[in-house]
């Protein structure tokens, strides 16, 4: 354990060091058995996740995350970090109780609704264009058209291409010159459908809100963990696997209480 002035020191300024990156919270135990599985079906695992780092886009007003050694091999011990970070940073899980008073903590979801049926809608073409662009009802029933109903108990991404912007991370939170931010995301319609219609177990986005990044109402986040379910924010990668036909396996954090916090995020083939 760190004392909170290590902590501190992390968001000081102390020199960050960029590590290789890190192990999530499934362990490397649990990862290496999940690629084992998928090697066996003949198939290579995704990964859904972008490393963390101080260069990581965070939302306006949010600390970047930090990390300073505590512990090193060199003092004859083990090497260890202490790092700072608020929960919904990087590729994270959104609980209820992030946006519902009284709502279930990251703690608390079944084991069962973090691995599901992977369904990914792209709208990267609109999105090319527009940069409020949303996943819509129109969008749903296109995809449907083409690849079937989507089945209940499915976790639904947004691809919108977003992540090409990560080399510049303030083209990625993309503020305008009234500080809004601006980018893809859930249009609340779409969200309540995919909740009552759907009864998927969660959505997520490759953008740093399931509402589109202007959007003060927050509809897109209340239909969805309003409705118990949980959303993951900042996914890397949708553009690789395929609209349906994979699973996903979400790591996610299990502190007590918590609004969400960083995951790993796997799709197998």
């Amino acid at each position: 354990m760190c004392a909170p002035r290590i902590v501190q020191l992390a968001h000081d300024g102390a020199d960050l060091t960029p590590r290789p990156p890190r192990r999530a919270l499934l362990g490397a135990a649990g990862l290496a058995a999940l690629a084992m599985a998928s090697a066996g079906r003949g198939g290579s695992v995704v990964d859904l996740t972008h490393p963390l780092g101080p260069d990581t886009p965070v939302w306006p007003g949010n600390p970047p995350f930090a990390m300073v050694p505590v512990a090193g091999h060199v003092l004859g011990g083990f090497d260890q970090n202490a790092i700072a970070l608020w929960e919904h940073t990087g590729t994270h899980l959104d609980a209820p109780l992030h946006r519902v008073p009284g709502g279930v903590s990251v703690d608390t979801p079944s084991a069962t609704d973090l691995v599901a049926p992977l369904i990914v809608i792209d709208i990267s073409a609109k999105a090319a264009f527009h940069v409020d662009a949303t996943v819509t009802i129109d969008d749903i029933d296109a995809f449907e058209r083409i690849y079937g109903r989507i089945p209940e108990r499915a976790f639904v991404a947004m691809y919108s291409g977003w992540e090409h912007r990560l080399a510049v991370p303030s083209a990625f939170v993309n503020l305008d010159s009234q500080g809004t931010p601006h980018a893809p995301g859930f249009a609340t319609d779409a969200a309540e459908y995919l909740v009552a219609q759907r009864d998927i177990v969660g959505a997520g986005v490759d953008t740093l809100s399931l509402d589109p990044g202007s959007d003060r109402e927050y509809g897109a986040h209340t239909a969805f963990l309003g409705a118990g379910r949980y959303g993951v924010e900042m996914l890397a990668n949708l553009g690789a696997v395929p609209p349906t036909g994979a699973s996903v396996v979400v790591g996610a954090p299990a502190h007590v209480g918590g609004t969400g916090g960083p995951c790993r995020v796997l799709a197998l083939p």
